[in-house]
């Protein structure tokens, strides 16, 4: 919005995690408890449940009873987590019961969404405010893989627990062509949502950075082959999601600033921020979602 409109409005995370745990509820009824009922998504879920129920400022919906500084969802997802598995256990799928259940526990913990509010001197609903304040396309906004399976330059799904509702929707490329991805896009201004494993030695918040250490694999090592090993092998897995702000080039490689939501990005200096070194992209990262225009050589690829 801030590029497209030159508008700074701070959004409502919870009222889209409100909505998205409805849509997972409403998966796990409908595929009778195979579907992955899990506090994390991809970064598609938001695009996707904008489209299904709008969105609305923070001033409208916090998410956070009057006493709560940060949010805390360990009693909320427990208790929705054991609902269901008693759903399950007593074969008891009524999939309305079952979303009027799990929408009162998200009550209980992060109050109801709002249908109308106030922004700006003027009523909206979240549908209103999504189509006439914030103005997006979220078509124009596209998920590119590199993974070795399916074969590149095909539109596959992502077959991890987060694509809960099994999107076929990546753009799978070779990595070379991810990475430049990446690359151009930071360096032109877009900021990108990477996806990928962040549960690794070189992770450290502390320090603020994460890097491929020498004994996992050497940098010149890194390659396809590499990458999806650790992916096959379950090594690498796709346990958060991050937004690339922007990248700092040494002259031998780059290093990119990670925004992160993460409590343990609060350990170093600079709250929420990171460096994350190219390599550790390169072998870490899996996916990522960004605005068409930042990828032109690879929707170039996937015209037809």
């Amino acid at each position: 919005m801030k590029r497209i409109s030159n508008q700074e409005i701070k959004l409502s995370e919870m009222y889209t995690v409100y909505w998205e745990y409805v849509e997972k509820a409403k998966g796990y009824v409908q595929e009778r408890g195979n579907s992955e009922f899990g506090e994390g998504s991809e970064g598609n879920a938001t695009p996707r449940i904008w489209k299904m129920y709008g969105a609305v400022p923070y001033s409208a919906y916090t998410g956070l009873k009057e006493t709560q500084k940060y949010p805390d969802h360990s009693d909320m997802f427990s208790e929705m987590k054991n609902y269901l598995k008693s759903v399950k256990q007593n074969n008891a799928w009524n999939e309305g019961e079952v979303v009027s259940t799990i929408k009162s526990i998200l009550n209980h913990y992060l109050g109801a969404p709002p249908q109308k509010f106030n922004y700006d001197g003027k009523d909206y609903t979240p549908e209103e405010f999504f189509t006439n304040v914030m103005k997006l396309n979220l078509d124009d906004y596209v998920d590119v893989l590199s993974i070795m399976q399916p074969g590149y330059f095909d539109k596959v799904e992502y077959e991890v627990p987060d694509n809960w509702w099994h999107s076929s929707d990546y753009c799978n490329v070779p990595l070379d062509i991810f990475m430049n991805g990446i690359k151009n896009a930071v360096k032109n201004g877009y900021t990108v949502c990477i996806g990928g494993d962040v549960s690794e030695p070189g992770y450290d918040g502390e320090y603020e950075v994460a890097v491929v250490p020498t004994f996992d694999i050497p940098s010149e090592y890194i390659d396809e082959n590499a990458r999806q090993f650790r992916f096959s092998n379950r090594t690498t897995t796709d346990d958060h999601g991050i937004h690339v702000v922007g990248y700092k080039d040494d002259g031998s490689k780059m290093w990119f600033l990670i925004k992160d939501s993460g409590a343990g990005s609060r350990n170093g200096n600079n709250k929420g921020y990171y460096f994350y070194d190219e390599d550790y992209v390169k072998l870490k990262i899996m996916d990522y979602m960004v605005h068409k225009d930042a990828i032109p050589e690879i929707m170039e690829k996937f015209k037809k």
